[in-house]
């Protein structure tokens, strides 16, 4: 009884794990945080530092939110999320102005829209404030790792279209003409629907899959 629970407990942890990576992708998925998304994804090394500062934020905020979750008083606890969240921002806000001013430049103002980045929030409301710290920190980290994950795609397509580089590398030599659109607004567009589609495709793929996996099941079921 105890290793049919210890598996249980262990398939549950794994399943909070994976599901912001997978199943509930924040921006594949659930398409939420679009304005990072396509603001600072021009290269990859923005998209990294943006879901590597989120996810210090997204980790941090909901340790905090959960380890507390008894003590704050339900009618203030939006204010609280958001003062811990605002919190957390202004450090990385600092500490990226101090690793790197050129990269701070590049993130611009978007740094300070964690605060108000739904995916944050999100966690904080529907998941840390109702479980324990452990689990309500592997399911940030499987979030967080869903949302670089996307935000790192997104970039590296666009910064080889758009430039012919990836982290500042050359890729395809002088002779390649680069497609300018990528580095724009509407390349940013472009590069979310062709991820979008093609996850959607998987998805769809992964359900028709499940189906005949079903129906099969039930044949067998139905000769015995």
């Amino acid at each position: 009884m105890e290793n049919l629970q210890e598996q249980k407990s262990k398939s549950q942890q794994l399943e909070e794990l994976l599901e912001g990576i997978w199943k509930q992708n924040p921006i594949f998925v659930m398409a939420l945080g679009m304005c990072p998304t396509l603001a600072v994804t021009v290269s990859a090394i923005n998209s990294l530092a943006m879901g590597l500062a989120t996810t210090f934020v997204l980790i941090s905020s909901c340790l905090l939110i959960s380890i507390f979750r008894n003590i704050i008083p339900k009618e203030v606890r939006i204010a609280v999320y958001i003062l811990i969240i605002a919190t957390f921002v202004t450090t990385v806000d600092y500490a990226i102005q101090a690793i790197s001013l050129t990269l701070y430049d590049a993130l611009g103002a978007f740094i300070q829209l964690i605060v108000v980045n739904c995916i944050i929030l999100g966690r904080a409301e529907a998941h840390a404030s109702k479980n324990t710290p452990y689990i309500a920190v592997l399911n940030a980290v499987g979030m967080s790792i869903g949302f670089t994950f996307a935000l790192f795609c997104i970039g590296a397509v666009r910064e080889i279209l758009g430039a012919g580089s990836l982290f500042g590398i050359s890729l395809f030599g002088e002779n390649f003409q680069p497609w300018v659109v990528m580095l724009l607004p509407p390349g940013g567009f472009i590069v979310l629907g062709c991820w979008l589609l093609f996850f959607s495709y998987l998805a769809k793929r992964r359900m028709q899959k499940l189906q005949e996996l079903e129906k099969a099941k039930s044949k067998s079921k139905f000769k015995k």
